[in-house]
């Protein structure tokens, strides 16, 4: 393998990588799907392959979705609530473009992606985030391009329809942290419930390897009674680190010098609190760090 080989693929891996990482869901599986391709590069006939970036996203997307047929019958048996894995990523407050694409890092979107079939998922992502042509993103499925138009057409429209692509100001995701920590930390939601969206959710992720509420919690009341309540009781003298996660303003709640939990959020169109991702399991917070956002 020549130097420029192994240069070519580097220049890939970062988009590899964000491509894997929102068809998959994890971040452990999406290294996997990557490392997998770097092989298959390793091994091809270099003299054959006429576009090597659009090579190596199909073979990055095909594998990815190999593993997302495995990943969906091991959910089957999954402990509760299932979220996908939280990352770290910086927030551009003044970027536009950048704040467009963590749109698509956020934990609603990575939620609303799992209700989408393997190939419309893999569509969308290749031609409205990657701005992959039709052309080369029917390659990359195996179908025709009338097909695939009309994949990316059914998972536009899902995304349109929940809205989650939103993106709300940052100095607002502030003041909606402000508010949830001030109602845990005080045991008195009044100051938050004014700033929740009416369809409020909560979902707690755990595996089944750390205490977590295993239902779904929905709407105002249910979910200011338990932050108040519940949440108050045990996160009220422990750590709090801000941070970004998945592309928005987060929380690590820290014990002992170890992360015990992450928490993303999600805004409706009026930028009210929308949604509220706990995650505990323990496998998909070992590579969070306490990093402080001023």
């Amino acid at each position: 393998m020549q130097p420029h080989d192994i240069r070519q693929f580097e220049e890939a891996r970062p988009g590899l990588l964000g491509l894997a990482y929102r068809i998959l869901g994890t971040l452990a599986d999406a290294e996997d799907a990557v490392q997998d391709t770097w092989l298959k590069w390793a091994a091809a006939d270099r003299d054959v392959i006429e576009k090597p970036a659009a090579w190596l996203t199909t073979t990055c997307t095909r594998r990815c979705l190999d593993l997302l047929r495995s990943a969906n019958r091991a959910r089957v048996e999954y402990v509760g609530a299932w979220l996908p894995e939280p990352i770290q990523t910086p927030v551009e407050a003044s970027a536009e473009d950048a704040m467009v694409l963590a749109s698509s890092l956020s934990t609603a979107f990575l939620m609303m992606l799992e209700r989408l079939t393997p190939r419309e998922r893999a569509a969308y992502l290749l031609h409205e985030i990657f701005d992959v042509p039709y052309e080369q993103t029917a390659e990359t499925l195996g179908i025709g391009e009338p097909a695939c138009r009309k994949l990316v057409s059914r998972a536009r429209a899902h995304v349109e329809q929940s809205k989650v692509r939103h993106v709300t100001p940052v100095d607002r995701q502030e003041k909606l942290l402000d508010a949830f920590q001030n109602a845990i930390m005080s045991g008195t939601p009044d100051g938050l419930a004014a700033l929740l969206s009416d369809d409020i959710h909560l979902i707690a992720d755990s595996g089944g390897k750390a205490t977590a509420i295993r239902r779904s919690l929905q709407g105002i009341d249910e979910v200011s009674t338990f932050l108040a309540g519940g949440l108050h009781r045990y996160w009220r003298n422990l750590e709090w680190v801000r941070t970004d996660i998945n592309g928005s303003r987060g929380l690590l709640i820290r014990m002992d010098g170890e992360t015990a939990a992450a928490v993303s959020f999600s805004y409706d169109t009026v930028n009210r609190l929308s949604g509220i991702y706990i995650m505990r399991n323990p496998d998909k917070l070992s590579r969070l760090d306490p990093v402080v956002v001023h």
